[in-house]
């Protein structure tokens, strides 16, 4: 560079200078980092299947999404009601038993974070019952077990 070239002209060359340098920077950070699985195709197949076994009634598939040790915490106005898998899977049981119309759950929107061997997704769902539309959100932590994904947690809240 020049002494008598413009201002405009010298900072220009600077910001070339950190553009080139921030985008090699990036690359070799992607090139190097270890691998991320970057399609979520499974995780989203074990969701539907979660939520398509409940709708069916299927108690025993339903039951089998869970990890033997998971946890299941309900949130209704701002307060925690946690229950064991055995409870949880009950009182889903008899809600189906006792619904004065048939219930179905189907997910709206999955926003799903995840390595190869847990995940995070945070679902929108839908429960219709007869003329009754209720909406919320199910938080889900998964781990991969050798029989799939299994659901470690779930949190969820109606609207």
């Amino acid at each position: 560079m020049k002494n008598d070239e413009p201002a405009w002209t010298r900072q220009m060359t600077r910001l070339v200078v950190f553009s080139t340098f921030v985008i090699l920077h990036s690359s070799f950070i992607a090139c190097c980092s270890p691998a991320q699985p970057s399609d979520d195709s499974d995780v989203r197949a074990f969701l539907t299947r979660y939520f398509s076994t409940w709708s069916a009634k299927d108690m025993d598939g339903y039951g089998a999404c869970f990890h033997e040790q998971a946890r299941v915490i309900f949130v209704q106005q701002g307060m925690p009601q946690s229950q064991g898998l055995t409870d949880f899977l009950h009182g889903q049981k008899l809600s189906h038993a006792t619904a004065s119309s048939p219930m179905t759950e189907v997910p709206t929107d999955m926003k799903i974070l995840r390595d190869d061997r847990t995940a995070q997704a945070s679902v929108r769902w839908k429960l219709t019952k007869g003329a009754e539309i209720t909406t919320g959100t199910d938080c889900f932590t998964l781990i991969k077990t050798p029989r799939g994904w299994k659901i470690m947690s779930l949190v969820f809240y109606n609207d």
